[in-house]
């Protein structure tokens, strides 16, 4: 079967599916308004199904024998008192690693992030992935149930577990101590904001994530690598004033926007992906954090 990508979609679903994934529009208002989108046969549920994620071919299969991992708690006091999430390690690791906090979408620890924590921990990183939704039963297993849970947490207390899961990780017995965070949309924005509340965050690389207010901008610490999106309006309109006060502090970052890319470009399981991009985007950043964190 032929992979469907974002030039088989009329720009403007691509909008109003943007649109739903982020709370703006409702299943309903989706599917009504996209329904004079659909031709050929196509319903408006059957475009949402196309755009939708696909865990079927994950990159590294979970059964990968280089690799260890496991699901594992941390305490969280200032959060919802316990974080769990998917822990990968090398197997065969010799000597202690630094360590990658993974931030997922607004969907909770999906098949897809798993994959992702994987992929990190074969560049040679402990690689950690957090659930925000575990307070709340975990990932269901559908992605738009999960949206609608995600739209539940207290994000004060999802704030606390990211942090404690960042110092967490900075004590584990195999860890260097150096942490690196990576994040995509809603992880991206934490991201960010871990870059503000870690003065010892060793690298941070937010994929297409909302920025912080400029007045948190002069506590950051850790070198950022930013990558966005062209076609991505939504997000490209926050950066002027970012940029304004990452220049204005010397704050060291990177800053790198794919042409003809979609909000979403590194996700593999949705048309949305961008295999140019999130190649080079990847690689990027797999440079980043072994230059940062040793």
């Amino acid at each position: 079967m032929t992979r469907l990508t974002a030039n088989d979609f009329d720009p403007e679903v691509l909008q109003l599916f943007d649109g739903y994934v982020h709370g703006r529009l409702s299943r309903r208002e989706f599917l009504s308004r996209a329904s004079r989108y659909a031709a050929g046969g196509m319903t408006a549920a059957g475009l949402l199904a196309q755009l939708s994620p696909s865990f079927a071919a994950p990159l590294v299969p979970a059964s990968d024998s280089r690799l260890t991992t496991r699901y594992q708690d941390f305490p969280s006091p200032q959060g919802y008192g316990t974080v769990r999430g998917y822990l990968a390690v090398p197997a065969n690791a010799k000597g202690k690693l630094p360590a990658i906090l993974v931030v997922h979408e607004n969907r909770g620890l999906n098949p897809h992030i798993e994959d992702v924590t994987r992929r990190l921990a074969l560049e040679g990183f402990i690689a950690f992935a957090p659930d925000a939704l575990h307070p709340l039963g975990g990932y269901p297993g559908d992605e738009d149930k999960a949206r609608t849970l995600f739209q539940t947490l207290d994000q004060g207390k999802s704030r606390a577990d990211f942090v404690a899961a960042a110092g967490a990780l900075k004590g584990l017995p195999q860890s260097t101590g150096k942490v690196g965070v990576v994040g995509f949309c809603y992880g991206g924005a934490i991201a960010n904001y871990l870059a503000t509340v870690l003065p010892d965050l060793g690298a941070a690389v937010p994929f297409y994530g909302s920025q912080p207010n400029a007045a948190e901008v002069p506590k950051i610490r850790a070198p950022l690598m930013i990558h966005d999106a062209a076609k991505d309006a939504r997000i490209l309109a926050g950066w002027p004033a970012y940029e304004a006060a990452l220049k204005e502090h010397k704050i060291d970052y990177q800053h790198f926007v794919y042409e003809g890319a979609e909000h979403g470009f590194n996700n593999d399981t949705t048309p949305r992906y961008d295999e140019a991009a999130a190649k080079l985007a990847w690689g990027r950043t797999v440079a980043f954090f072994k230059a940062k964190l040793g």
